[in-house]
């Protein structure tokens, strides 16, 4: 089941956020990845409820299984016309199930009810499965590029793929 977040989600989020940077932080960048999951969590997915939903045209879901969050998604405006995907991801133990899927077509369907004409997202080059799940959902690649330093969405020295779709 996707639904919208609530408050009381809060706890899950973030361990699912973590459980999933700890999945693709490589050997060699342990403190880099450490860093980001900090600032994630302090700037953005420790006040979802503040992040997201108190922002026009913004919101946040969580999918439920048996009671759990086994996933997440969010949509943030990134201009008046143009969406952005955040923060995706689905426990490991119930990928391939469809679960990512039905977030992004939650995502996709409430950026069309709030008039947004496109929507993008990036992913990194840890994510090849989420390269594939989003180019077999009809993204195309616009670019890659590299940040210098680390923010609450992007990982310094990690190469993005920056996606785009017409809603």
């Amino acid at each position: 089941m996707i639904r919208p977040y609530r408050t009381e989600d809060n706890a899950a989020v973030v361990a699912l956020f973590r459980q999933f940077m700890a999945e693709l932080t490589p050997a060699d960048m342990k403190e880099e990845f450490a860093e980001y999951v900090e600032i994630a969590i302090r700037d953005e997915l420790g006040r979802v409820g503040e992040y997201y939903a108190s922002r026009p045209r913004q919101g946040f879901w969580v999918a439920e299984l048996g009671g759990r969050v086994v996933g997440m998604i969010g949509i943030e405006k990134r201009e008046e016309h143009v969406a952005e995907v955040r923060r995706m991801a689905v426990e490991t133990s119930h990928r391939r199930r469809g679960i990512g899927r039905a977030l992004l077509a939650a995502a996709e369907a409430f950026s069309r009810e709030s008039g947004y004409e496109k929507i993008q997202l990036s992913t990194s080059e840890r994510q090849e499965a989420a390269r594939r799940l989003y180019e077999s959902n009809g993204y195309r690649l616009l670019g890659t590029g590299v940040a210098s330093r680390t923010t609450h969405k992007l990982i310094g020295g990690i190469t993005r793929f920056y996606y785009e779709k017409r809603l």
